[in-house]
C-alpha cells in the first residue's frame, strides 16, 4: 500500500497529478482486494486436539499441529491492525520445524489466545480422565 502511494506521488510530481492520484488509488484498492481475498480464503480452526490453518480458494493448503504441542502463544498488532481491530496470533510448538504457525488477520487476537487456552485445558482434562480409566484395569 505504501508503494502505491509513493508511486502515485512520484507520478504526480513528475507528470500529471490526476494520473498520480489514480495510480495511488488503484494501488491501494488492489492491495485491499488482495488482502480481502486472502482473508476469505483462509480458515482457522481450534479443537481440543488440533490447530488447523486451511488456505486457498481453488487449491488448498492445510497446516496443522496438535494442541498439546503448543507451548507459547503470542499476539502482535501493528498500529494499522489495531485500527482495523485485527492481529496476528503466533504459536510456538514443541519439536516442530514448522516455525511459521500463525493465525493472521484474526478479529480478536486476545480472544483467540483464550480459546486456545481452553482447548488445551480440555485436552489435558481428557488425558487425565483417560489415564484414570487405564490405570484402574
Amino acid at each position: 500500500m505504501v508503494a502505491a502511494i509513493v508511486l502515485g506521488v512520484l507520478i504526480g510530481a513528475l507528470g500529471s497529478a490526476t494520473i498520480g492520484a489514480a495510480v495511488a488509488v488503484a494501488g491501494i484498492a488492489l492491495t485491499l482486494l488482495i488482502g480481502f481475498v486472502r482473508r476469505v480464503a483462509t480458515t482457522y480452526t481450534v479443537t481440543d486436539e488440533r490447530l488447523i490453518i486451511e488456505r486457498g480458494l481453488l487449491s488448498k493448503h492445510m497446516q496443522q499441529t496438535r494442541i498439546d504441542r503448543v507451548q507459547n502463544v503470542n499476539t502482535n498488532q501493528t498500529v494499522l491492525e489495531r485500527a482495523l481491530k485485527v492481529g496476528v496470533v503466533d504459536f510456538d510448538t514443541a519439536g516442530s520445524g514448522d516455525s511459521d504457525f500463525q493465525f493472521i488477520g484474526v478479529a480478536d487476537p486476545r480472544g483467540m489466545v483464550t480459546v486456545v487456552d481452553r482447548a488445551q485445558r480440555a485436552r489435558q482434562q481428557e488425558d487425565r480422565s483417560g489415564d484414570a480409566g487405564v490405570g484402574g484395569l
